[in-house]
């Protein structure tokens, strides 16, 4: 194993994505279950997401579900990837990170994003609009201060003031920006765009302005990694979430997961196929040696100091493989234990 891979975090996004025949209470359920798991593999965070009025994604109240999964495992930090913080109050979040921290100290991240709805029907029922995505920065440092106590309102949050929650930003467009002026880690993807990703991680860098929360930066990549005994296993994996984003892009409207063997039945139109094969190409996706060598290059090219893994499919097993095949690849104790 190589020292940039050893020297790296591994961590675990899960969106409870719904699969075909399934429902979304399983979905919820089978995130829980996948902690477990990985927190058995030795990953060193395990994060879900916020999507509302998707067909597809049952994560649509994080800090409710991160609650259940802190609940269900020891201790592997538990956290958001992430909380969209334009859909919300920031004293609102605040309190339910303050409770979260109160309940599993020492435990919890908050992943804060900027997306709001999908639609305009979802943005609707928010109460939120697109513009509501600007005023970010602001949001943030409104909810900052609730943890240092410095609303000039004269509320105190409780149970969060003076409680010390790791926050990270995802960076989406000016995300980067907006986590060097507050000092704050950052998250960045995807994985298939190698050089925005790199122009971005530089911007950030380069704009780093040490703060309370973090003295230097901190690069967390997130993106799809799917591991199998064959190249042709390991591309099997990314087939449901390519073909779901595909339609999404074609029909407005994300799915859920289908089996990879049905879609691969399907006759898809020109428009369709270039967006199936677009969500199947730059993925780290193959055997051990080659995912092993694709990481590597990764890390050196990024200087990241973690990884944060977003893989979706149908088969759960299969997933479940995956994320052993790569523990073992990136030296985490029960991977190791897991491979003998």
């Amino acid at each position: 194993m190589s020292s940039v891979i050893r020297s790296a975090r591994f961590s675990v996004l899960d969106r409870s994505r719904i699969r075909e025949g399934h429902t979304g209470p399983e979905a919820l359920r089978d995130t829980v279950g996948l902690a477990r798991e990985v927190e058995r593999l030795g990953y060193h965070r395990f994060w879900v997401a916020e999507h509302h009025g998707v067909p597809g994604v049952a994560g649509s109240a994080p800090t409710v579900l991160a609650a259940a999964v802190a609940g269900a495992t020891r201790t592997i930090r538990v956290g958001t990837g992430g909380v969209m913080l334009p859909n919300h109050r920031p004293l609102v979040v605040a309190e339910q990170f303050g409770v979260l921290e109160s309940l599993f100290p020492g435990r919890v991240d908050m992943g804060l994003g900027r997306s709001v709805g999908f639609t305009d029907g979802v943005r609707r029922a928010l109460g939120r609009g697109k513009d509501d995505a600007e005023d970010f920065a602001a949001q943030l440092d409104e909810l900052l201060g609730w943890f240092r106590g410095t609303s000039p309102t004269g509320v105190h949050a409780r149970p969060t003031e003076g409680l010390t929650v790791p926050p990270f930003v995802l960076a989406m467009g000016e995300g980067a920006t907006i986590a060097a002026r507050a000092g704050l880690p950052m998250v960045i993807g995807d994985l298939r765009d190698r050089d925005r990703m790199r122009r971005g991680i530089d911007h950030y860098r380069d704009r780093f302005r040490p703060s309370p929360w973090a003295s230097e930066p901190y690069v967390v990549v997130s993106g799809t990694v799917a591991v199998a005994g064959t190249p042709e296993e390991a591309r099997r994996l990314l087939v449901p979430e390519a073909w779901s984003m595909a339609y999404s892009r074609t029909h407005g409207s994300f799915p859920p997961l289908p089996p990879a063997e049905r879609v691969e039945a399907l006759s898809l139109n020109a428009k369709e196929r270039g967006f199936y094969e677009s969500g199947l190409s730059g993925q780290l996706a193959g055997t051990e040696d080659e995912v092993a060598h694709q990481l590597e290059a990764v890390l050196e090219e990024t200087g990241a100091q973690e990884v944060l893994v977003t893989t979706s499919t149908h088969d759960r097993e299969a997933l479940l493989d995956s994320y052993r095949r790569l523990a073992t690849i990136a030296g985490l104790d029960g991977g190791t234990a897991t491979r003998r």
